[in-house]
């Protein structure tokens, strides 16, 4: 069967699920294995047995300078040979040599320069997913770090975006906001946010699940003066967690079921067109790690990186008396107030920051942390050791947390349907597959909108430009993990998400889609444009 067959015969079965109630038809839509989209791809290689390999952490990025009021970095996009399975080596493309690239930590207010040089095979755009950021450094789909050897030109990059876009011959579509770069490009961060746990990671039209999945993505984190004044776990003991899945080859090579492996067309197979899922779950860069943790509390910047995959995370053991984590940040920063939770459930993109008191189960305890909604390699996902008595504790988590804006949806001047769905030709927002400078909404800056985002199958959606907040899930109170500032949220089949949003500060043109990225990959894209 092709893609455009696969693609109209499900629809078809879509539409014919139309009269059949909500939760009936959420229940057919389910997918086997829990909750998860997509199609497992089992590797090839020999795996290594779960909590052997102890946790990286990445490395912080140092500035190149620092004068005035800019922190300047220098980023260096390169394939590096890496032994991400023992013994095996994968060759990965990298931010700096590394998977998880670097982490780069900026000051709230003071300005952030990047500059990305691209050494690459092939083009790439850098997007910093939850920066409030000028258009212009964005990472819109098109605008490309051409590679710095000149082995692709501007009109080859674009015609090879464009063959994963349905309806379009690969010519006569916009370049982009800031157009292609030869090699490298410097990306402009004003920085005028609050602290939150950010990342980036390649946002290439039509090639964004295969970039991710070798490699492009690291940690950006944001601190400023309300964040450090709380006194939250810091130093060694504030560790961000990248959670992926991957596949791979008998040789360690990272498996990816392209369409075409030669690199000419984008996508992938039919069978995997709603979303490529891994056998082995890799936390910062190493498969099913072991982190040695004293009694003492922690704070874990949990990132789903995942293509596709999204995770319901659970301490096995429980502590006794439950709620293991207490959740202190979302997307966009600190809650007003820590919540609990027995689990964190997380959808692709999507981050929480929890603190989880260690010194609640015995020493020498091996607590594994593991995703519920997933059976055999993709059911664990990292162990802690518990070591020693009682340590010195100098981290608890406030009843108040931080001032939080909340912006009433009653107020909304504007109210914006967006509806995920299959179509014909591909995955499409609004009956509409993607086409870059077609513009679906034309929102104002500083004028309060309520987006509401409907779905039949499972989709993430994630909006550039500023954070929103959740304000109802079905046309309900929102969710147990909907609070603070979001950039990203999760839909599950049949279900419908109400959003309040402000634009502010910046005009042009910026990105709604899914965050599951064969789904973006397949036209499931949109332009808004804030004037």
């Amino acid at each position: 069967m092709r893609r455009r067959q696969f693609i109209g015969g499900a629809t078809a079965g879509v539409a014919g699920l139309a009269a059949v109630s909500v939760p009936l038809l959420g229940s057919a839509l389910r997918r086997s294995g829990g909750e998860s989209p997509g199609k497992m791809l089992a590797s090839r290689a020999k795996l290594p047995k779960p909590y052997e390999v102890p946790l990286p952490v990445p490395k912080t990025l140092a500035p190149t300078s620092g004068a005035g009021a800019t922190d300047v970095y220098e980023v260096t996009q390169q394939v590096a040979d890496l032994e991400i399975l023992p013994g095996l080596r994968t060759r990965a493309w990298t931010y700096g040599g590394t998977f998880p690239g670097p982490t780069i930590v900026s000051r709230a207010g003071r300005r952030t320069q990047v500059r990305h040089q691209n050494t690459l095979p092939q083009p790439t755009v850098t997007h910093l997913h939850g920066g409030h950021t000028p258009a212009a450094g964005d990472g819109y789909p098109t605008d490309v770090i051409l590679p710095a050897d000149g082995s692709i030109t501007a009109e080859r990059a674009m015609a090879a975006m464009m063959e994963g876009m349905p309806g379009h011959s690969g010519h006569g579509a916009r370049s982009g906001v800031s157009g292609p770069a030869d090699g490298e490009r410097t990306h402009t961060y004003p920085m005028d946010q609050r602290a939150a746990t950010l990342w980036y990671h390649d946002h290439r039209m039509s090639w964004t699940g295969l970039g991710v999945w070798r490699g492009l993505a690291g940690f950006h984190l944001v601190h400023d003066d309300v964040e450090e004044q709380l006194p939250l776990p810091k130093g060694e003991r504030d560790i961000p967690l990248m959670i992926t899945d991957r596949a791979f080859e008998e040789d360690g090579a990272f498996r990816y079921p392209l369409v075409d492996s030669g690199l000419a067309r984008p996508g992938v197979t039919d069978a995997y067109m709603d979303g490529v899922l891994g056998d082995v779950v890799l936390v910062n860069g190493a498969p099913w790690p072991v982190h040695r943790t004293p009694r003492v509390r922690h704070r874990l910047r949990l990132l789903n990186a995942s293509n596709a995959r999204p995770y319901k995370l659970q301490f096995d053991p429980q502590p006794s008396g439950g709620d293991a984590f207490v959740q202190v940040g979302s997307d966009g920063g600190l809650l007003e107030r820590p919540v609990r939770h027995d689990a964190v459930h997380m959808g692709p993109g999507e981050r929480f920051d929890v603190v989880v008191d260690f010194s609640r189960w015995a020493p020498g305890t091996r607590v594994r942390l593991v995703n519920t909604l997933a059976e055999g390699g993709a059911h664990d996902v990292m162990a802690f050791e518990i070591t020693g008595g009682p340590a010195q504790e100098d981290a608890k988590v406030p009843d108040r947390l931080s001032r939080i804006e909340r912006l009433d949806p009653g107020k909304a001047v504007v109210t914006r349907d967006f509806r995920f769905r299959q179509g014909r030709e591909g995955w499409t927002i609004n009956g509409d597959t993607y086409s870059p400078g077609r513009v679906m909404a034309r929102p104002k800056l500083g004028q309060l909108e309520l987006w509401r985002f409907t779905t039949s199958l499972h989709h993430p959606v994630h909006v550039h430009l500023n954070h929103f907040q959740v304000v109802a899930r079905n046309g309900r109170d929102p969710g147990p993990y909907d609070a603070g500032w979001k950039d990203t949220v999760d839909l599950p089949p049949t279900q419908s998400v109400e959003v309040a949003v402000r634009f502010t500060d910046y005009d042009g043109t910026y990105m709604l889609h899914c965050h599951n990225l064969e789904h973006e990959d397949m036209a499931m894209m949109a332009d808004f444009v804030t004037e």
